[in-house]
């Protein structure tokens, strides 16, 4: 069959005999080396706030900053490249925000384990992850889950990170039995003290600069919050004292699969499974995200030949754990290169090799306080919410497909819905969350007699969630 599509312009400045444009097919794409290079620092500068908010976030498990950005370097250079050379995408590849609150304030938090276990746990859902791309499996897991849950788990997330922004900002307080107060309320803050101005400085200014489209609007917002810190008074930030003591690689193979005796095994596999699912569900969001906004999408609206670039995915989240970076995964700011033409693994190449570039400062990481950090948590939790909104992408031949948002209306959509997105955060743990959104999702579909619109698998999956709520009354557990 003929392909009925206008011939790919020959772009400027590329040579069919140029080894990069025979190796990354850049012709063929419709783009040059000049324009991928461009592509790939702007979609460093964007996502390199990362460098200095994981830590921020892993730092609540015990890790030391400096070691934790170190690692961030390695994982988010090694497999962006990985990325590049292998499935010659423009996509770039760090560790998860939101993936990483789950490793500092659930496993590692609630649940009590100690850094190198919960590190276990993100190596265990990686190794099953691969697993199942390599069985052609992780499709077919994605598609059974419904829609509104995918995208319920990724705004409670967001939440989450939201929740977490605020309170390491200073501006929420938890007062535990205080007169006049419900025991455990959540109070606004008094806003009269320094590090609450700081972080009220940098979220203003992060809000402007993305609202004027500046290029890494948060990581310039960290910065400018970082420059107030040190100017007012109270020693809201100090400087580290060696700031160019270079990186430190001390926490690179430091996990354990110990947790499986710390938590019991039914707590521990309802953990690798509640990481796994919110890693499959970010990862597929960014490949359609950024597939679409560069052309990756055939007329269904899917991404074909996904298997590479999910086979990279699933090693970075193994990668992640081993390195205490906590899970990688494919970074959705990549649609920022893309955006300035950016179409072919050059992109993450380029990227990668600059978060590499980055090791040499990583010790400068240290001198950004948490609530420098905060109003970046803060900005990145409401924009995940941008998913329940109605979303038109375009396909490789041109075609638009038009995916509508959450009917609030329903009460069978809304409820599981709704229970997702809040049990997150109210409970300050995300597995319970995941749960939440299963069991009401299955007993709403049974209770309205609709049993044959529930797939076996989610029955499965919910049964197991049930019995993860009523542990302590059925198996008089502690876990």
């Amino acid at each position: 069959m003929t392909d009925a599509r206008p011939a790919t312009p020959r772009p400027s400045g590329s040579s069919p005999t140029d080894p990069l444009d025979r190796f990354f097919r850049l012709r063929q794409h419709g783009t040059t080396v000049r324009t991928e290079l461009l592509a790939g620092l702007t979609t460093f500068i964007v996502m390199s706030y990362i460098i200095a908010v994981n830590p921020a976030i892993l730092s609540a498990a015990g890790l030391d900053v400096r070691a934790v950005a170190t690692s961030t370097c390695v994982v988010a250079g090694v497999m962006s490249i990985a990325m590049g050379l292998y499935a010659n995408r423009a996509i770039a590849l760090a560790p998860g925000l939101g993936l990483n609150a789950i490793v500092a304030f659930t496993l590692a938090g609630s649940m009590g384990l100690s850094a190198a276990e919960a590190m276990g746990v993100v190596v265990t859902e990686g190794i099953i992850i691969t697993a199942l791309v390599l069985l052609g499996v992780r499709q077919y897991v994605l598609d059974v889950v419904p829609l509104a849950l995918k995208q319920a788990i990724a705004v409670g997330i967001g939440f989450f990170i939201l929740f977490i922004g605020l309170r390491n900002a200073g501006l929420i307080t938890f007062l535990p039995g205080q007169t006049g107060t419900v025991d455990g309320l959540l109070e606004l803050s008094p806003l009269r003290t320094w590090p609450i101005f700081v972080a009220i400085v940098g979220l203003l200014a992060t809000v402007v600069l993305i609202a004027r489209r500046v290029p890494g609007a948060i990581l310039w917002g960290i910065l400018i919050a970082s420059v107030v810190a040190f100017l007012v008074p109270d020693d809201v930030a100090t400087f580290p004292d060696d700031p160019f003591a270079g990186p430190d690689f001390d926490l690179l193979g430091e996990f354990s699969f110990g947790y499986v005796a710390e938590l019991g095994l039914l707590t521990a596999v309802l953990s690798v499974f509640s990481l796994m699912l919110a890693d499959f569900f970010d990862t597929m969001g960014t490949l359609v995200g950024v597939g679409s906004q560069a052309g990756y999408l055939d007329e269904r609206g899917e991404f074909p030949n996904a298997q590479k670039p999910l086979l990279v995915d699933s090693l970075a989240a193994v990668a992640g754990g081993a390195a205490s970076a906590s899970t990688a995964t494919s970074y959705i700011e990549s649609a920022a290169g893309v955006g300035v033409g950016g179409r072919t693994g050059l992109v993450a190449v380029v990227t990668g090799a600059l978060f590499l570039l980055a090791l040499p400062f990583v010790a400068l990481v240290t001198a950004i306080p948490g609530v420098a950090t905060a109003p970046a948590l803060i900005v990145v939790g409401v924009l995940i919410v941008e998913v329940l909104a109605p979303r038109v992408t375009t396909t490789a031949s041109g075609e638009t497909v038009r995916r509508e948002g959450i009917d609030f209306g329903d009460l069978e959509e809304a409820l599981p819905v709704v229970l997702t997105m809040l049990v997150m955060p109210l409970t300050f743990n995300i597995t319970n969350g995941i749960g939440a959104g299963f069991v009401s999702y299955v007993l709403i579909k049974v209770a309205r007699g609709k049993f044959r619109d529930v797939h076996p698998a989610l029955y499965v999956v919910a049964a197991a969630f049930l019995l993860y709520f009523l542990r302590w009354s059925l198996f008089d557990a502690d876990f």
